[in-house]
């Protein structure tokens, strides 16, 4: 059986230590190494090449965000879980948006941590409920509520007449709202923002 390979990157010695135990004892995975900081994160990760990082997001020399970004620009093919307690999702977003396949809260129980790491390492991407529900949050206050209403009903196949028929509001209208709405969410195109939409939970 090919194990999962895994570099754990964070400033506390006992998380890692931590970590690494829950991990040993899975038949599946292989801790290949361990990074104090942001800068040594990518070093090793470019050495050794791992299939899933753990990274901490608020870690010294670099965050997890600017280390994600960095593993990925040369080893595309790495799967960057953030592991953290950070209570606002701002910096979260940022990683998700740099390419890590997900973020974890450290409050995970380990077995559902464990599980959530096999979904990443499978090339799922995995939000804790309480980081899903921080996320969304953020991204549902780009949005007025009209902007709101628009999407939901552009995700339902409904063409630029029939939500303005539906809402009592103009075709322009709707197109000036279509337009903040591919500024805000940084999309190209109405299938876009349906697509963002709903895979960010946000409708």
């Amino acid at each position: 059986m090919k194990k999962i390979t895994v570099l754990i990157a964070d400033d506390h010695e006992i998380v890692r230590t931590g970590l690494a135990a829950v991990f040993g004892f899975q038949d599946d995975f292989k801790v290949v190494g361990e990074a104090t900081d942001g800068e040594q994160a990518v070093v090793r990760t470019l050495e050794l090449k791992p299939d899933v990082v753990i990274m901490d997001l608020m870690m010294p020399v670099k965050d997890g965000v600017e280390a994600t970004r960095e593993i990925l620009s040369a080893q595309p093919s790495t799967r960057i879980a953030i592991l953290t307690t950070f209570a606002t999702s701002a910096r979260i977003i940022d990683a998700i948006e740099a390419g890590a396949s997900g973020a974890i809260s450290k409050d995970t129980p380990n077995t559902d941590l464990i599980s959530d790491i096999r979904k990443i390492a499978a090339g799922e991407q995995v939000l804790s409920p309480d980081i899903r529900d921080l996320v969304q949050a953020e991204e549902s206050a780009k949005l007025t509520k009209r902007q709101l209403e628009i999407v939901r009903l552009i995700a339902r196949g409904l063409s630029n007449k029939d939500i303005a028929t539906g809402l009592g509001i103009s075709e322009d209208g709707v197109k000036f709202h279509l337009r903040s709405v591919f500024a805000k969410l940084n999309v190209a195109n109405r299938a876009e923002a349906a697509t963002y939409a709903l895979q960010h939970h946000i409708i």
